[in-house]
């Protein structure tokens, strides 16, 4: 009996015409075995009603499983925008790097112990890409910062010289680096003595 409820379902779903005009014939089934179900003809109404319920049951049934996998397949996932994609790792990566860098601040043991900025190294935390300006080798620096090797290098004998860096201004100024380098290093760098 409740074919015809079924049916409308599956047109609403498929916006489908012929499922649409297959509904009255349904309903008509569904109305004739209501009124011979209280039928006082004990055998023509008790007839009607069983053919009308078997029919029902035998084409309905049939039908829906017909229509079964066009009604409730799986829909395709939509496909993501690739740019939102890589701007929401984007942003994943740079709260990775924030949260990194105020540990790193907070606590310079523990992001020592956490190898915080230390992309040459085998870690577990992922710090979102900083490196470590004071510990990291050239090739680190290179890789993250963007830098020329030249300048990696020049970064590094400072370093040396000087005992480490406390900011990104004062490796730009010291390893005489061009100022467009600055805001890339304070974004990407961390500097842990």
């Amino acid at each position: 009996m409740g074919t015809s409820i079924t049916m409308v379902i599956a047109a609403v779903r498929l916006r489908s015409v012929p499922l649409w005009l297959v509904q009255p014939l349904y309903l008509a089934l569904v109305v004739l075995g209501f009124i011979t179900a209280g039928s006082e003809d004990d055998t023509t109404g008790d007839m009607v009603f069983i053919a009308t319920f078997v029919t029902l049951v035998t084409v309905g049934t049939a039908h829906a499983l017909a229509i079964r996998r066009k009604v409730f397949s799986p829909r395709e996932a939509p496909v993501a925008d690739p740019l939102m994609l890589a701007e929401g790792e984007a942003r994943r990566r740079r709260e990775l790097r924030v949260r990194a860098a105020e540990l790193a601040s907070r606590d310079p043991a523990m992001a020592a112990e956490m190898r915080i900025g230390r992309p040459d190294l085998e870690r577990a935390y992922d710090d979102g890409g900083l490196v470590d300006v004071n510990h990291a080798p050239e090739s680190a620096l290179t890789g993250i910062l963007g830098i020329t090797p030249e300048q990696a290098a020049r970064i590094v004998r400072v370093r040396a010289d000087a005992g480490g860096f406390v900011s990104a201004e004062e490796v730009a100024m010291m390893a005489d680096l061009p100022p467009a380098l600055t805001p890339r290093i304070a974004e990407y760098g961390v500097f842990l003595r």
